[in-house]
């Protein structure tokens, strides 16, 4: 009984901590975190030119996460943790144990995001068989010349042929499993809604249209789509700025922290580049990381000042761009 009050009651701390600092301004932190999310690998196999590991423009080491690490992760923090998501730069599936981790993670839900290229159906049915609760797919376009615009060097009819080999695998094992299609919004893709909203309904699969970061603002005007609800950015004193007041306050930093694959803990999934390390896992429990000096001073910087971070000036938290369909 006690055992099973440990997730809601680190709940409750970690909300009323972060309600105290949004309200005081102090950077106090009660509790463990709820969700993280590991990188598995920052390798991919696609170029996609916004982001920062397809681009080439990552300068952080590429490598792939050790298993052990990633158990040594699970001990510490599974009591307290409701979900893990098995991605952040990169594709997971690159990983040569990937099952291996979908094997050892402890946590009531966990979430798996690939480009969808390794859904052969041997691959289907053994995610399937592993209890993963949710796979997201990203799928930008309904033909080749559309999805390559964006996700270079890949194949939209080997990312079908995935998403219903998964669909497929689902249908085998009674599964309750979870399919998300991801839909990157662009002004080459965004005639396609109708189009992507029929292949979702026919796979039985979720459509999450999603706003596009753009990290190279030379590029906005080639991706910046025509329609204004999936725009992330306005025009703003002849420049281009991200369409966000940025209050000083992101509950990330008390709920959602993530660990690279090489066990450095950054402040979340903004910091893609692991420019704002908290701390080495290779060195350090991660409670001493979560409650220590670094990540204090960085809790406080963004309660007092978060415009003034680098990081959060292209961050959706508190951003209502993004639409689920």
């Amino acid at each position: 009984m006690i055992k099973s009050l440990v997730r809601p009651v680190n709940l409750f701390e970690a909300g009323y901590s972060y309600l105290k600092g949004a309200v005081t301004g102090i950077p106090d932190i009660n509790g463990m975190p709820v969700s993280i999310s590991t990188e598995l690998t920052n390798h991919c196999n696609l170029h996609c030119p916004q982001c920062l590991s397809g681009s080439g423009m990552m300068v952080r080491e590429r490598g792939f996460m050790d298993l052990e690490l990633f158990k040594k992760i699970m001990k510490e923090l599974s009591p307290s943790l409701y979900s893990v998501n098995l991605f952040f730069q990169g594709e997971p599936m690159l990983h040569p144990l990937f099952f291996s981790f979908l094997g050892n993670c402890l946590i009531p839900h966990s979430v798996v995001s690939t480009n969808g290229h390794f859904l052969s159906m041997d691959s289907s049915e053994k995610i399937v068989r592993t209890g993963l609760n949710k796979l997201i797919i990203s799928l930008d376009g309904m033909d080749q010349e559309t999805y390559s615009a964006y996700r270079v060097n890949g194949s939209v009819h080997r990312v079908i042929d995935g998403l219903n080999n998964v669909t497929l695998a689902k249908k085998m094992y009674n599964s309750s499993l979870k399919i998300e299609i991801q839909f990157l919004v662009n002004r080459l893709n965004e005639h396609q809604i109708p189009q992507m909203k029929r292949l979702a309904k026919n796979a039985n699969a979720s459509l999450r249209l999603k706003s596009m970061q753009i990290i190279d603002k030379r590029d906005i005007a080639t991706w910046l789509p025509l329609g204004r609800r999936f725009r992330r950015y306005k025009i703003k004193e002849g420049e281009f700025a991200i369409k966000n007041s940025f209050p000083d306050r992101c509950a990330r930093l008390w709920f959602n922290p993530v660990i690279t694959w090489d066990g450095k803990v950054v402040p979340c999934c903004f910091d893609k580049d692991a420019e704002y390390v908290m701390g080495d896992l290779n060195h350090d429990a991660f409670c001493d990381i979560w409650n220590g000096a670094r990540y204090r001073i960085f809790r406080k910087s963004v309660l007092t000042g978060r415009h003034m971070i680098k990081m959060c000036r292209n961050c959706n938290s508190g951003l209502r761009v993004s639409i689920l369909s």
